[in-house]
């Protein structure tokens, strides 16, 4: 038997896609390349690895028995192709950086521009989401770094402390409270807020500096993404919490005005990598572009 490590990352994609078509757009092949691997494979098998239904091919109790021990072998082989790329010394591949919403709006996208430039073979994929979503990702190995704007809920992640903000409270210049400037406690309290969804680091901030304060609040609307509680905001629909970052172009053209308050609403960006020994010659190098940036 004289199986290929081609055959097994064609049988391990077709696994995961389930469609043969599916597959080959993946790995760049013809469908008819990767139909007739997998031929191949389960002629030297033996028998069938996948049973047909229609357009899909579904494992078999034998395929699903080898699936793991197909996946541990090209994870292996690929460790080994890394090595030998990384042992030359220049960063090169592609690095998933994923980022909760600020952070990945506001200040990532001139870091990943920095990085490419100083790294010619190399670039970092940015992707964007709250804090909940970024933190599964990075655990469940779809992102090879986090940057975080809220409060850490997986205990098995590495964090470090990264950039210093804060959350301001604003309004639209024509609301009650813009002429003032200010808001009590009972002000916050009934005030009618425009918030982010659950989960969202921004949102977390929030509801623990009211609850520091034993402040209940109401909820107008729930939005999902900063920009649109800016507009809402700016439209007298309510009372927005924002990063100063996010809203400092709207403050100083006055489209929004801040609001002071009794809220501690400081805040510490942090830097999430899981737990290993063994950082690529890739994730050093952006570490060490984040390290200065760092004022924490």
């Amino acid at each position: 038997m004289a199986i290929t490590l081609r055959q097994l990352d064609i049988f391990e994609k077709v696994a995961r896609c389930q469609h043969v078509t599916q597959a080959s757009n993946q790995l760049l092949l013809t469908q008819a390349a990767v139909s007739m691997a997998i031929a191949e494979l389960e002629r030297l098998a033996g028998a069938p690895l996948f049973e047909r239904q229609g357009r899909r091919l579904l494992l078999n109790d034998r395929g699903r028995q080898i699936l793991p021990e197909v996946s541990d072998v090209l994870m292996k082989v690929r460790m080994i192709e890394q090595f030998l790329d990384e042992s030359i010394g220049e960063p090169k591949g592609t690095l998933n950086v994923g980022a909760s919403t600020t952070i990945g709006n506001y200040i990532l996208p001139a870091i990943v521009a920095e990085f490419s430039r100083l790294y010619p073979k190399a670039k970092a994929l940015l992707h964007v989401g709250n804090v909940q979503q970024i933190e599964n990702a990075l655990e469940n190995g779809e992102l090879d770094i986090g940057l975080s704007e809220g409060l850490p809920h997986i205990s098995s992640l590495n964090t470090k402390p990264w950039k210093n903000d804060e959350l301001v409270v604003v309004v639209g210049k024509e609301h009650e409270w813009a002429h003032k400037k200010k808001a009590s406690l009972k002000m916050l309290k009934s005030a009618a807020w425009i918030m982010r969804e659950k989960g969202s680091g921004t949102r977390e901030i929030f509801e623990a500096a009211m609850e520091k304060k034993g402040i209940s609040f109401f909820i107008a609307l729930e939005l999902g993404h900063t920009e649109a509680i800016k507009k809402a905001a700016e439209a007298g629909l309510g009372v927005g919490c924002l990063s100063r970052m996010a809203v400092q172009r709207e403050l100083d053209n006055d489209w929004l005005v801040e609001i002071s308050s009794p809220l501690d609403l400081r805040r510490t960006l942090i830097v999430l990598t899981r737990n290993s020994e063994y950082l690529t010659t890739l994730l050093r190098a952006f570490l060490a572009l984040l390290k200065q940036t760092q004022d924490c």
